[in-house]
């Protein structure tokens, strides 16, 4: 008999509703807290698919048995939007972004309450909302405050057709992520977030984390802290000089050009009338392209001769001086000195333009540069020295020449802060119009709310959409009027800090209660994608560890053990998207088959963190369990078998104590699959169990509770209990059960299974043969027939060869 689904489900979802029973009493301090944590969803308009609920299952899953094990858990949800395409909507519609992502909150809500998740409800946040934004817009305030908030004029990815700043992570090959269009490069003055005065404190902090290894080196190499030598070259013929950062001082007699970033303040001064035609071109191509796409290793190197001259610091030699893509202004001094003999972007690029290499290291530089360890040569001063004493030396020499010093460098670049768009946090600042100072609000003015507009375009001039809501823009403050600033916030910034606001979300005076954050933080289990690793789990770190040096925190990471799970691909292996037409609606799953199954699906599917294509003929195998559980609770056939007297035990003894410690280690660790496989021998054993011993069943039923909500409760309903199968108690196991004093032996003949025998374990050869030998489904395989050989495999079988 199987399950009718749809009304389990729905009977259940309405009971922990009315009931509230996933409710977090946050201000129970008398046990142990456990803070399981998914990351948030933007509220996209096309819903859930089936992708979402892997990393949502698996939470959920560990949650439930923390709380089974007797932990106050807290497992909230809550929403990421703000958004571009919430602007794109009211830019099509000219309705307010806000109606578009409210009615998307609204569906992903009742599609996640129809996978049954213990989410208490009654923390959610959204980013959007002004008294959760007045909290946003107050952590900015403190930064600006600590000076960790200013203006700079600094080249931008700008979109003209969406109107705004773009990161380089929604540029993609010289286009806007969304819509796909034209992205150029331009100056514009922007906010940004000092995040490299943490640099160090970044760095320093990973070691202390349980997160995956792979999204440790991302940090670290995206943090990219390096010690090296700035040197300063002269101009030649004029007069002003440029820096440039090395980690190689030591090849320095090997520079045979120098390097600028086409965005370069000196390039146009330098250029001479005859190549200015040409820089002025590359300029622009190279105003196309994204920070991420001129640092791609793989790609064709560019650049430009301005033909003019620097002086080598040591030998006064004429250095050619070009602009390439390669070098990036943001990056170190924006100017690189170039040796092609040894260093393999260098010599890519002067093959290409015919320019001198000049080898100063022992070693073979006739097809690629030579980048290994290795005497000095043709370098004076430092002739047979290896790498390290040579830097040392060339160092110490620059700096008595006045021509270089030792300084730390970082890859780090601070955070570009502004977007100009209207769907986003306002920065709450005013500008003088007397003589353009700053003004910040103060708490009691925030939060500063987005006005309504006549229509969202943006101005036009590369200024939100904000600078056309005229009586919102223009502040009178005695005598004086002030600007509100234009710029919104990236939705980065709402996405930092989420994980403090669940645990008080109705606190007007405070992000939240002190005593909650020194009791919840920080965040004990954290599921989300790996594509976060250096945007927004890098920058929680960073607020959070601003937050902990300005007393808000207490903890200084705010999440202790991170997991990525990996994607669902569609059936054809790709990933699933609207455009690829492979998109897999959990509301179909649901309707067909159960959230239960799709639950257990997505878990048995594979590895959590591997990525694996969708299968329907997977979910059937799901379903098809279930329905097996739910026969063997409500059949009489097989409930007849059922005893609570304990001399049951002994049948199902090792199979149950082996299922409850290898589900507990399984589901702590979110080997997920290994423990549904877990699960089905247990099943198997039980059937052909001759008595069941009824607490193994309800325990059964507990743990599986993690996995499939509904079905287990409505058993748990049947076998009597009047109370929710969450307040149960977590089973525990008995390692004395789990060794083993009988195994089952295979016995064959000719190689061909005829029986099974239970024996002592470890039974001697002999005893096994002759026990085998005296069974009489043995000796008829035997009549007529010769003994030539036995074959005893050691608790495993018997073969018995015959002619």
């Amino acid at each position: 008999m199987a399950f009718d689904h749809k009304q389990v489900e729905t009977k259940w979802q309405a009971y922990w509703d009315k009931h509230q029973t996933y409710f977090t009493d946050v201000y129970d301090f008398s046990k142990p807290k456990f803070y399981a944590l998914n990351m948030f969803p933007y509220p996209s308009g096309q819903g859930l698919h089936v992708g979402h609920p892997r990393s949502y299952t698996a939470t959920d899953v560990v949650a439930r048995l923390k709380k089974l094990q007797g932990f106050n858990v807290l497992n909230p949800m809550g929403w990421d939007s703000f958004g571009l395409p919430a602007e794109q909507f009211a830019l099509k519609t000219n309705q307010h972004p806000s109606t578009f992502t409210y009615e998307n909150i609204a569906n992903f809500k009742r599609q996640l309450k129809a996978l049954g998740y213990s989410f208490d409800w009654t923390k959610e946040v959204a980013t959007t909302d002004p008294l959760y934004y007045q909290w946003t817009q107050w952590i900015f305030l403190k930064f600006y405050e600590k000076g960790l908030a200013y203006i700079e004029e600094k080249p931008v990815n700008f979109c003209p057709a969406l109107g705004t700043v773009l990161a380089n992570e929604e540029v993609i090959d010289g286009k806007s992520e969304v819509g796909g269009f034209p992205v150029e490069r331009k100056m514009m003055k922007q906010w940004v977030l000092k995040i490299t005065a943490y640099a160090d404190a970044l760095l320093e902090g990973l070691s202390e984390l349980d997160w995956p290894n792979s999204t440790r080196d991302m940090q670290t190499n995206w943090i990219g802290k390096s010690l090296g030598t700035e040197i300063e070259f002269s101009m030649q013929g004029m007069n002003g000089s440029f820096k440039v950062f090395t980690t190689r001082v030591d090849t320095l007699f090997g520079c045979t050009y120098c390097v600028l970033a086409p965005e370069h303040p000196l390039v146009r001064s330098i250029t001479i009338s005859s190549q200015r035609d040409e820089v002025e071109h590359y300029i622009k191509q190279v105003a196309t392209k994204s920070d991420l796409d001129r640092t791609e290793l793989n790609k064709e190197k560019s650049g430009v001769f301005t033909g003019a001259f620097a002086l080598h610091p040591l030998t006064q030699k004429l250095i050619p001086i070009w602009i390439a893509d390669y070098v990036l202004y943001g990056y170190g001094t924006g100017a690189v000195m170039a040796v092609p003999a040894h260093d393999e972007r260098d010599y890519v690029f002067a093959k290409k333009y015919h320019l001198p290499i000049v080898q100063v290291l022992e070693g073979d530089v006739s097809q690629n540069a030579y980048t290994l360890d290795g005497k000095h040569i043709h370098s004076d001063f430092i002739n047979g020295l290896l790498i390290e004493p040579a830097k040392q030396r060339l160092t110490d020499y620059l700096v008595k020449l006045g021509k270089g010093k030792a300084v730390v460098n970082y890859k780090l670049r601070d955070w570009l802060f502004s977007r100009q768009r209207y769907w986003g946090e306002p920065i709450p600042v005013m500008i003088s119009n007397l003589d353009g100072s700053i003004k910040p609000l103060t708490l009691n003015d925030l939060p500063l709310r987005l006005p309504e507009l006549k229509e969202y375009k943006p101005s036009g001039s590369g200024e939100s959409p904000l600078s056309l809501a005229h009586d919102w823009l223009q502040v009178k403050v005695g005598n004086q009027t002030y600007t509100r600033e234009t710029n919104t916030m990236p939705q980065w910034a709402g996405s930092c800090w989420y994980y403090i606001r669940y645990l008080d979300p109705k606190n007007t005076q405070a992000l939240a209660d002190e005593r909650l954050i020194e009791h919840w933080l920080p965040v004990d289990l954290y599921i989300g994608g790996a594509e976060h690793a250096v945007l927004h789990l890098l920058y929680a770190r960073f607020y959070h560890k601003f937050l902990f040096d300005i007393g808000v925190v207490k903890t200084k990471e705010p999440f202790k053990k991170l997991f990525h799970q990996g994607m669902i691909l569609g059936e054809n292996g790709e990933k699933m998207s609207k455009s690829r037409g492979n998109v897999v609606n959990p509301d179909d799953i649901i309707e067909q088959y159960g959230a239960d199954t799709l639950r257990l699906f997505e878990m048995f599917m594979g590895p959590l963190e591997a990525s694996l294509p969708w299968s329907n003929q997977g979910l059937e195998g799901a379903r098809r369990f279930l329905d097996r559980v739910y026969r063997f609770y409500t059949e009489t056939d097989y409930r007849q078998k059922w005893t609570s007297d304990k001399k049951a035990q002994v049948s199902l003894s090792f199979a149950y104590h082996s299922l409850v410690k290898k589900v507990t280690k399984d589901f702590e660790s979110l080997q997920l699959n290994t423990a549904i496989s877990q699960f089905m021998i247990f099943m198997n054993e039980a059937y052909k169990a001759e008595q069941i011993f009824q607490p193994y069943m309800e325990s059964f039923l507990v743990m599986l509770s993690c996995l499939a909500p509904h079905i287990s409760e409505e058993l748990w309903s049947i076998l009597g209990h009047k109370t929710s199968i969450t307040q149960a108690t977590w089973p525990t196991w008995d390692e004395q059960q789990l060794i083993q004093s009988t195994v089952e032996m295979a016995i064959s003949v000719n190689g061909k299974l005829r029986s099974t025998l239970t024996l002592a374990i470890d039974s001697p050869d002999e005893f096994v043969i002759q026990s085998a030998l005296s069974m009489p489904v043995i000796q008829k395989q035997l009549e007529g027939k010769k003994i030539i050989k036995t074959i005893v495999v050691k608790n495993k079988i018997l073969n018995i060869v015959v002619v």
